[in-house]
């Protein structure tokens, strides 16, 4: 699984420099940029739910194996056809533009598959440092592909043409990458799940009752969070080469700068959990990552921007794991990768919004504008956050509509409608 994360992660990375810029060079504008990435937003929203609601019934291997070889396909796609229809779609199947930035972490719209993946596997105590680990080997693949960027031999000024065999490359990397994720995945093994009691109906889809209390203060927090990544993360690069004129060389760089420097931040989560409180060092990490989007805005120099840029991202990568650690804790032991999908979906309808928005504020407002809305999304998230979860974890609800704390079972030890009650210890998070 981290091998699989580490070369997603390094894919990821090459499409978060060069997508952007290379839409640019063939003469889109942010306005239409904006709206390409509104469609890959909708579409990976359709398919990380999917995801997530059919992971829970068949298993979470074949998406861990076929949603990277899909996105294989988008980026051979985009080394060798510039039609717009084509970016479009491909784009959307690839999920290119989602998240984007120096890595952060995203490996796409198989996450919930991955997250409950892991959760089945590990103790809870253990979590939050494997989803650490998991997001060390994210931020090391995509120290390798920021550096991968500066494959594509962008020129300012170029033709389409010019532009697509000068960024073919990267494009074919980013390929290459994904593919062995997807290979990678087919050594995993899938938990073995019980069959269905006599005369009940085997696995379908449907959807985390259990974990409705929780659900929908994720959804609450994820929605504000989303405008606030909208606003800012697909169009890093964008960005970066429009206010500094910065090569996609020079941004590859300083993302591989980032995340060298903050591969160490994801393995600290786990112990500032400890210290803090899970909830707590969540609610900071948010808070201090949209106040740094300000100044990093009006930096007037590449290079200050950027250190300003590799601050916010020791935070944000110590954020990572504790917020999956914190919703897999959250959800129903039969529900964790439908909470895990779900609990984004507001988030994916946000940051399209987001995005177009972006795109208008980028090309007839202001360069710093997305950013300064953008922090201010961000801080409302973090008092979001620390409101709705001040408490600690919302109980799971049972079949039947009673309330039950995780991991203490009913009375007869059986739930409604005849499934244990089961899960992590629970525990108060302040």
């Amino acid at each position: 699984m981290l091998g699989a994360r580490l070369s997603m992660s390094a894919a990821r990375a090459i499409a978060g420099v060069v997508v952007a810029l290379y839409l640019a060079a063939e003469g889109f504008s942010a306005v239409e940029i904006g709206v390409l990435f509104l469609c890959v937003t909708v579409v990976s929203a359709l398919v990380s739910t999917s995801v997530g609601l059919l992971s829970d019934r068949v298993g979470r291997k074949p998406f861990l194996v076929g949603v990277p070889m899909l996105a294989a396909l988008a980026a051979a796609m985009f080394a060798v056809d510039r039609a717009p229809a084509v970016l479009f779609v491909f784009a959307s199947l690839g999920s290119f533009g989602r998240g984007a930035g120096a890595g952060g972490g995203s490996v796409g719209p198989y996450q919930p598959a991955e997250s409950a993946y892991v959760a089945e596997g590990v103790p809870r105590p253990l979590r939050a440092a494997a989803f650490g680990r998991l997001a060390f080997a994210s931020s090391l693949g995509a120290l390798v592909g920021g550096l991968m960027a500066g494959l594509a031999a962008a020129r300012p000024h170029m033709s389409p043409g010019a532009a697509l065999a000068a960024y073919r490359p990267a494009f074919v990397a980013c390929a290459i990458l994904a593919a062995a994720a997807g290979t990678a995945a087919l050594w995993l093994s899938d938990r073995r799940r019980p069959a269905p009691p006599a005369g009940v109906a085997g696995p379908r889809v449907r959807l985390p009752r259990r974990s409705w209390p929780a659900l929908w203060r994720l959804w609450v927090t994820n929605g504000t969070n989303g405008l606030a990544i909208g606003l800012v993360g697909p169009f890093l690069s964008y960005w970066l080469a429009r206010r500094y004129g910065a090569s996609p060389g020079d941004i590859g760089i300083l993302f591989a700068i980032v995340n060298l420097g903050s591969l160490g931040a994801s393995l600290a989560a786990a112990g500032i959990a400890r210290r803090l409180g899970t909830v707590r060092a969540i609610v900071v990490v948010r808070a201090v990552t949209g106040l740094l989007m300000v100044p990093m805005a009006l930096a007037p120099a590449f290079w200050l921007a950027g250190s300003i840029y590799f601050v916010r991202m020791l935070f944000q990568r110590v954020g990572l794991p504790l917020r999956q650690s914190f919703t897999q804790d959250l959800a129903h032991p039969d529900e964790r990768s439908s909470v895990a999908a779900l609990s984004n979906l507001p988030a994916q309808a946000t940051m399209g919004l987001g995005q177009v928005v972006a795109g208008y504020l980028f090309q007839d407002v202001a360069l710093a504008a997305p950013f300064e809305v953008g922090a201010l999304f961000q801080c409302a998230n973090a008092l979001a956050y620390a409101v709705l979860f001040r408490a600690g974890k919302p109980r799971w609800r049972g079949g039947d509509g009673r309330t039950d704390a995780p991991g203490v079972p009913a009375a007869t030890g059986v739930a409604a409608k005849g499934v244990p009650v089961t899960g992590p210890v629970a525990s108060r998070q302040t």
